[in-house]
């Protein structure tokens, strides 16, 4: 009777031990407990800016990868300052009435990093009227060459088609040639809120027909444009880095690193691979991590065409994370040709494994309808279509 009340005791004992380590294997991890990071649009009122904190202290694990727009609009309008202060004012000013006119392709106005660069060229160039809206601009100074001439914005528009998309190239191209037919050699400056829609006007003029033009984003087609003579200058968010950031801080927290490392970890301090993102900061109050804006101009483009990289992996030893990853817009430039192959590159590097749904760039419900099987997957990167939507993908993630 002993041996068989000790062999069943050993029994029960046994399969505790093995019941508990079962347990242990299969822990569920609920949705709303995994990693969220938004990048590219932040979560955040479209009018006033204001960044939506609800959505960001979801969870210790929900973070923004993005950039500054703030200072990414500084750094814009700054470039086309310098621009003009080393120019000849003969030159620039092509009808010599003393007045540099300027127009605006604005781009997305609920977009904040749109207000942010139409807020930071016009404070540039002395236009600023305390408002980002088409049309609200005031006569201003600049300094051009060893003059100082009249500033005036003679026109800007949002670039938005029929079918409510925004950014739109073929609304921009239209635009420009509404424009040059309007003022003529009026216009001595055009600048573009991102680099697809200064493209698109180069079809309809440039800076061979003397008019300098100015982009954003540092697209590959727009530094190969700018290496040609036919585009003056963009600034990059250093979407390398950016990319690289959004995979880096996913890993991180996916492997189980607390809060505080998970944001030095490859960032301000080498991880145990070498590995480092540079040309970002961290900002506690919005929990975001951002990007250095550049200026990217005939001095140093080369730097950009040949491929350099913010940020040289070497591959990583640790086992496979699946992540489920949203682009708000396929036909998106940016996007598409720049932070997307970024995106692809890294990623195997980390050993994580992307699956890439697409919105149709107007509205969010083309993305969420997507956003299934949520339990195969360990964290999410969402690149939302309206700022203010952020709650919506929170609560998509509910179990």
């Amino acid at each position: 009777m002993k041996k068989i009340l000790i062999y069943a005791l050993a029994c029960t004992v046994l399969l505790s031990v093995f019941t508990g380590c079962e347990d242990k294997k299969e822990e569920k991890i609920l949705n709303g407990d995994k990693p969220v990071v938004f990048f590219n649009r932040q979560p955040s009122d479209p009018a006033s800016g204001k960044v939506d904190m609800i959505t960001m202290n979801h969870n210790k694990k929900t973070f923004y990868v993005g950039f500054d727009a703030i200072k990414g609009g500084e750094v814009q309008g700054k470039m086309i300052a310098d621009f003009l202060a080393t120019a000849d004012p003969a030159k620039i000013d092509r009808n010599g009435d003393g007045v540099i006119g300027y127009v605006l392709l604005i781009g997305d106005p609920e977009h904040n990093d749109a207000n942010a660069r139409t807020r930071g060229v016009r404070i540039a160039l002395g236009t600023w009227a305390d408002s980002t809206a088409p049309g609200v601009a005031k006569t201003g100074e600049i300094k051009v060459g060893d003059k100082t001439l009249k500033s005036v914005e003679l026109a800007s528009h949002a670039m938005i088609a029929a079918d409510g998309a925004t950014w739109s190239v073929d609304v921009a191209k239209k635009t420009l040639e509404e424009w040059l037919v309007k003022f003529g050699n009026r216009i001595d400056l055009i600048i573009s809120n991102n680099d697809a829609m200064a493209l698109a006007t180069l079809k309809a003029t440039g800076l061979a027909q003397g008019l300098p033009v100015f982009g954003y984003d540092a697209n590959a087609d727009a530094i190969e444009a700018i290496g040609e003579g036919r585009l003056a200058g963009t600034v990059t968010q250093n979407t390398d880095s950016q990319a690289a950031a959004v995979l880096q801080l996913l890993r991180n927290l996916m492997d189980g690193l607390s809060e505080e490392e998970a944001l030095k970890s490859g960032f301000n301090k080498p991880n145990r691979y070498n590995n480092q993102i540079k040309m970002i900061d961290y900002d506690p109050k919005t929990r975001a991590l951002l990007a250095q804006n550049t200026v990217v101009d005939n001095k140093n483009w080369m730097i950009y065409a040949t491929g350099a990289r913010d940020s040289l992996f070497k591959q990583i030893d640790a086992p496979k994370k699946r992540v489920l990853l949203s682009i708000f817009d396929p036909t998106n430039t940016f996007l598409t040709n720049s932070y997307l192959p970024a995106l692809k590159r890294y990623a195997p590097l980390l050993n994580i494994e992307l699956t890439i749904v697409f919105g149709n760039g107007q509205d969010d419900e083309s993305v969420l309808k997507r956003l299934l099987n949520l339990d195969k997957f360990d964290g999410f990167a969402f690149n939302i279509i309206k700022t203010d939507s952020g709650q919506r993908y929170i609560e998509s993630l509910k179990d």
